[in-house]
């Protein structure tokens, strides 16, 4: 099983490129398993938080931090788990009667 790390990305996104364009920067910490994963998703986040294309977000830096460094709290709650229970129940069926 390949275990899972915590990647910081740091890069600029353009914001409002139609009426007063201009580059935000943005750092983001991401967990994945490696780092095009971390870029996939930070593209996933900003494109749908920001409405912003790929084409829009420039990446200048991906590394790979430890835990105890990032100030996300979902990060570092995800982090305390040891373990996690998924519960299944089966939605009833409908029986159709003519």
């Amino acid at each position: 099983m390949t275990e899972v790390k915590v990647f910081r990305v740091i890069g600029e996104m353009l914001i409002s490129h139609d009426k007063l364009p201009r580059w935000q920067k943005f750092v983001k910490d991401v967990r994945a398993t490696k780092p095009s994963e971390a870029i996939e998703l930070v593209y996933s986040l900003l494109g749908s938080n920001h409405k912003v294309k790929r084409r829009h977000i420039k990446i200048h830096e991906v590394k790979e931090i430890p835990v105890e460094e990032t100030k996300s709290l979902q990060i570092l709650a995800l982090h305390k788990l040891d373990r996690i229970v998924v519960s299944y129940v089966p939605k009833p069926t409908r029986r159709i009667t003519r």
